[in-house]
């Protein structure tokens, strides 16, 4: 047998185990995993010391192409994906125009990512209060779930997203637990988020405390229990993303004990800044929901190292850099959201396995087996023979500063500029292929390949 690639003396990160093995591809997918592979290769690559890990899944990316290109398009967003240990992501259907909530919307998204993507990609449809009728004809295109907002959204711009109200979101269940779908839920309580931040700026109030009290936990909370109610009533499946707070947490907790079919995503910036830091950053710190006091992430930290949250996604949002700037200093004017996805894999690993001893297993389930699980991406999320060979090597005794020359995004602004990371990607392979290498970059042409669910569902 003659191998494409061996990878060899790693520590293979396995579901429930770690390994000292090699790993052999043949084809894109994994052909073998043993102690020892004395086969030939087109290819060795020696990862001593290194753990060789299943890439990234990102659940959560907002790639705002086509129509807002300048923010982010394909080329560069997913090569900082790649560079950051990301193999597959799954793209919002927001921030793009037209947002992808049409049969025709998400045909435009398909045309403008082709030949474009480093890494493989999957959709998201939309669910807005105009587009019930749309639903079924989203599914057939094999998004992979749908996205709604309970908390404002959106411009006055043509096809823009905009958010549900009550009665949308639960006709929306309906018709979505009749197709099978899961529906990913951003909750916050609008009307309590909008007036309070009403009040803030008549009272002149626009630092970054003031934005954080105007979302508070509770309002994170309300729209979790509401959602939740119309989850039970309907038999919808919900995930909700970017999870800040504790209070949240064990509402859905119970619902799972319950019987419910609901699972718990949050982001490396609610775990690695807090209030404080974004005081510290400005408005390159801004999202929603908003990052927390330093009380309120440690009990955020404790829930993951108990296991209670399910997934770990970027909510890479990119926006160019004048869209962070106010002459006023008015938080509220400037755009909510974190360019991040190069820092997903490096950044919690370093946090959670390094700093709090989290198993390298829970840390490689929460990037890529759960968020594959979970939105039935057959053949990824695992090392395993007869899947793709998405593959990732992590040298956790490296340290690196992260510098706006070594990122990849169209407009390369951070929160996490200035900051030391203790391991570093070095390869990301996408079926095979070596894309990214610390030492030479983007490797590779785009060879990013659509995950559609119609191939994907491996069943209800």
């Amino acid at each position: 047998m003659r191998y494409d690639l061996i990878i060899k003396n790693g520590n293979v990160v396995l579901e429930n185990t770690v390994e000292q093995a090699d790993l052999a591809i043949l084809d894109g997918k994994i052909a073998a995993i043993a102690p020892h592979i004395s086969a030939e290769a087109v290819e060795v690559v020696d990862a001593s010391g290194q753990y060789v890990m299943p890439g990234m899944i990102d659940a959560h990316v907002h790639i705002c192409e086509p129509g807002r290109t300048e923010w982010e398009g394909f080329v560069t967003g997913t090569q900082a994906l790649a560079a950051g240990g990301t193999t597959s992501f799954i793209d919002m259907p927001l921030n793009a125009l037209p947002a992808t909530t049409t049969r025709e919307a998400l045909q435009l998204k398909l045309k403008a990512a082709e030949g474009k993507a480093y890494v493989d990609y999957a959709l998201y449809g939309g669910l807005v209060p105009d587009n019930l009728a749309d639903l079924e004809d989203l599914a057939d295109e094999g998004v992979l779930a749908f996205k709604c907002f309970m908390a404002t959204c959106g411009s006055d711009e043509i096809g823009d997203f905009k958010n549900v109200d009550d009665f949308t979101l639960y006709q929306g269940m309906k018709k979505l637990a009749e197709l099978g779908q899961t529906l990913l839920i951003h909750a916050e309580n609008a009307e309590f988020t909008d007036k309070l931040a009403g009040e803030k700026k008549r009272q002149g109030k626009t630092a970054p405390r003031d934005y954080m009290e105007s979302r508070p936990i509770f309002t994170e909370v309300d729209a979790v229990k509401r959602a939740l109610l119309f989850g039970k009533e309907t038999g919808c499946r919900i995930h909700f993303v970017h999870i800040s707070s504790v209070e949240a947490i064990e509402e859905i907790l119970q619902a799972r004990a319950a019987g419910q079919a609901v699972t718990i995503e949050s982001c490396p910036h609610y775990f690695t800044l807090d209030l404080e830091a974004f005081e510290a950053i400005g408005p390159v710190a801004k999202c929603a929901p908003p990052l927390r006091e330093k009380a309120d992430q440690d009990r955020l930290w404790t829930a993951l190292q108990e296991g209670k949250i399910d997934v770990l996604t970027s909510d890479h949002s990119p926006c160019p850099p004048d869209m962070k700037q106010s002459d006023t200093n008015n938080i509220f004017e400037v755009w909510g959201g974190i360019t991040g996805c190069q820092n997903n894999v490096d950044l919690m690993f370093d946090e959670c396995v390094k700093k709090r001893n989290v198993s390298v297993n829970a840390f490689s389930k929460m990037i890529s087996g759960n968020p594959a699980a979970i939105f039935r991406m057959q053949n990824k999320g695992k090392l395993a023979v007869s899947y793709d060979a998405d593959i990732i090597l992590v040298d956790p005794n490296q340290s690196y500063v992260v510098q706006p020359e070594l990122l990849y995004y169209r407009h390369r602004h951070s929160p996490y500029i200035g900051r030391q990371i203790d391991c570093r990607v070095t390869k990301t392979f996408v079926r095979g292929q070596l894309v990214f290498d610390v030492q030479q970059g983007i490797v590779s042409e785009p060879v990013g390949k659509f995950i559609s669910a119609k191939q994907s569902f491996v069943g209800a």
